[in-house]
């Protein structure tokens, strides 16, 4: 048996139970920011959100159904059945349809492209080890193959086949290695990330004032440093030491909460997404 679509084979049921080991709840939600800046680093899909007309998906108009659909993707992605990942693939897909590059951008894209969705993945990776390594210390390597392994379905919930995700950790180095050569923010991408997704813009005023230092703080330690010079964002040594003492400190606090503290927010929307496939109502 294989996933529909990806030729993908199907994982035992033990495999989906070690996912959930890699759900750090509400703590994962911290680096997110960061993961958004390091997708749209790459040029076509920094142009392919920033020239976007899919406004019920635009995260600087709608930023909290965007945040639902991305966490909803993720859950389906690590937590779902091969029936809940295909549902939610082709519901992706009428928005994704809607997203190409016109004669006037700047560069070609296409929402469909396989490598560029290899690229939102391989940023999910990133960000899921490195929210593991912040939070509770350096990954066993069988764990860490684990979880490079399970990993792929970041990708082949969509478009990208299992064929495409590098074989293993080492070939994943040598891929990203190979893509961060490729990064280029243009200025509007850059004053975009900055504005709406490092300065919370899409929220009310109120909100800003109070987490917008934080969410700064939090977005600038995840990020790689050769993403924080393409935006300017100041970083030191002793922020790193803060950041780093800062986030073992919540991953001691999560490491002792029941199950369902970790999965939280992501049960919950699963199960609505279940939901609303049941009743017939869209699903993004």
């Amino acid at each position: 048996m294989t996933d529909v679509g990806t030729n993908e084979p199907a994982r035992p049921a033990a495999d989906a139970a070690n996912r959930r080991r890699y759900m750090a709840g509400p703590a994962a939600l911290l680096g997110g920011p960061a993961n958004v800046i390091m997708q749209l680093s790459l040029a076509p899909v920094g142009r392919g959100v920033i020239e976007s007309t899919v406004s019920s998906g635009r995260f600087d108009l709608r930023p909290r159904k965007r945040g639902k659909t991305t966490l909803t993707y993720l859950a389906v992605a690590m937590l779902g059945t091969d029936e809940d990942r295909a549902a939610y693939r082709e519901a992706t897909n009428v928005s994704h349809r809607q997203v190409r590059s016109t004669p006037g951008s700047p560069v070609k894209y296409n929402a469909f492209d396989p490598q560029l969705q290899l690229w939102v993945a391989a940023c999910l990776y990133r960000g899921t080890l490195d929210s593991q390594l912040y939070l509770f210390g350096p990954v066993a390597d069988d764990r860490a193959d684990e979880l490079y392994r399970e990993s792929a379905r970041f990708g082949t919930t969509l478009q990208v086949p299992q064929s495409l995700w590098p074989a293993d950790r080492s070939a994943f180095a040598e891929y990203w290695d190979s893509k961060l050569t490729e990064i280029s923010i243009d200025d509007e991408v850059r004053t975009y990330l900055l504005e709406q997704v490092v300065d919370l813009g899409p929220y009310h005023p109120w909100v800003r004032r109070l987490f917008r230092r934080a969410n700064r703080f939090f977005t600038t330690g995840f990020l790689p440093q050769q993403f924080r010079d393409e935006l300017g964002l100041p970083w030191s040594p002793r922020h790193q030491r803060a950041f780093e003492i800062t986030m073992r400190a919540i991953g001691q606090i999560l490491s002792v909460l029941p199950e369902r503290v970790r999965l939280y927010p992501f049960e919950t929307y699963l199960r609505d997404m279940r939901r609303r496939r049941e009743l017939g109502k869209p699903l993004v």
